[in-house]
């Protein structure tokens, strides 16, 4: 039975039993509630719910802090090859430094919002969604650990996204960016530009996922972002430089199995020095800001504009992009104001077109009147 003691008017001290440690000492679960007596006595009752379910691991849960559950994460994302880089940056900088030394039983909407509160101002919203959204699969881990680790994933809601990037690669500005990367480079950047896959996925890619009579790549489950597997057909230009770059490989690093490599046969992991200076180079540059105005992730967007407007029907696009959702494939077909120029020439020819064919039918019309009489 919680006790539940009066500390002011509305504040209650509640203090819920929770099991003895290895020495035998009990150990309990404070918190102050502001509120009701109900609200204190419903607080209570969680935690004694959340005792039950988690057995003699509740003393053990009292104890886990979040950089516990942080290290855990990290570790499926290295288990599962996903982008574990990323996810260890953002840990090491951004969540353990305000997390780590949180009980995970206690971590609540308040602290959330401090977080939140602590990174507005020197980020964009979208970045602080991508560093919560790293916090709450650690929850979600550790609730479906076995026995649980904790009972609850607390709420972390998402703030607004007004960011929301529309960059794409018109044919020209593509063409002088290839003019201007290294030649190891050029494979990476056309095959982004002509599949429209992520970075990931790219720089990641080995030889035995490469059908080149075929024509294909098979990316497997577990290899993609939203762990579908996708077939990836291959352009007869972008086939051609696959199958270049399998002999070149083949010549040069007989024992690498990646596609795309540098260095002696190692996989490409970061060239932003190397993109910046092509970028610069090709006029794609804000001299203001001192940094490219296209994103590799651009690239992404290029593709799927390419294949809708080449007249793929759309659905396959979103099959060959990876798209899992709708809304997000038309975030990605950006319409361009290259786009709405057309649209307004195609409108002047129709209009054109109608005018021309109006007229003759007035003059048949009229011919056929003069017949008549």
């Amino acid at each position: 039975m919680a006790h539940i003691i009066q500390r002011g008017r509305g504040k209650w001290m509640v203090r819920v039993f929770l099991g003895r440690d290895g020495s035998g000492k009990p150990q309990f679960h404070n918190r102050t509630i502001t509120g009701t007596k109900k609200d204190a006595q419903a607080w209570a009752n969680d935690r004694e719910r959340e005792r039950d379910l988690l057995g003699g691991g509740a003393v053990r849960a009292l104890e886990l802090t979040v950089g516990g559950l942080l290290d855990d994460l990290v570790a499926d994302y290295r288990i599962n090859n996903k982008s574990f880089r990323w996810c260890e940056l953002v840990v090491k900088m951004h969540l353990r430094p305000f997390f780590g030394s949180m009980p995970a039983s206690r971590v609540g909407t308040d602290d959330i919002r401090a977080y939140v509160d602590s990174r507005r101002g020197k980020v964009l919203n979208g970045t602080i969604n991508r560093e919560l959204s790293l916090l709450r699969r650690a929850f979600n881990l550790a609730v479906k650990a076995d026995p649980p680790k904790v009972t609850r994933t607390p709420r972390i809601p998402k703030l607004a996204e007004n960011n929301v990037r529309q960059g794409f690669f018109e044919a020209a500005e593509y063409r002088a960016l290839m003019a201007h990367l290294p030649e190891s480079l050029r494979p990476v950047l056309a095959f982004g530009y002509l599949t429209g896959c992520r970075k990931g996925e790219i720089l990641t890619l080995r030889w035995e996922q490469v059908d080149l009579l075929e024509g294909i790549v098979r990316l497997n489950a577990g290899e993609t972002k939203n762990n579908e597997s996708r077939i990836i057909p291959l352009t007869p230009d972008l086939l051609a430089m696959l199958k270049m770059e399998r002999v070149r490989s083949q010549a040069e690093y007989p024992g690498s199995p990646w596609v795309f490599t540098h260095d002696g046969g190692q996989p490409w992991r970061t060239f932003k020095t190397s993109w910046a200076a092509a970028c610069q180079a090709a006029g794609l540059w804000d001299a203001a800001k001192q940094k490219p105005t296209r994103l590799f992730h651009d690239l992404r967007r290029s593709g799927v504009r390419n294949l809708v407007r080449a007249g793929v029907p759309e659905g396959v696009a979103q099959r060959i992009s990876g798209h899992k959702t709708r809304a997000v494939f038309e975030r990605y077909n950006v319409v361009s104001e290259t786009d709405l120029k057309d649209a307004a020439r195609r409108l002047q020819d129709y209009l054109t077109v109608k005018t021309i064919k109006d007229q003759q039918h007035a003059e048949n019309c009229g011919s056929h009147t003069l017949v008549t009489q």
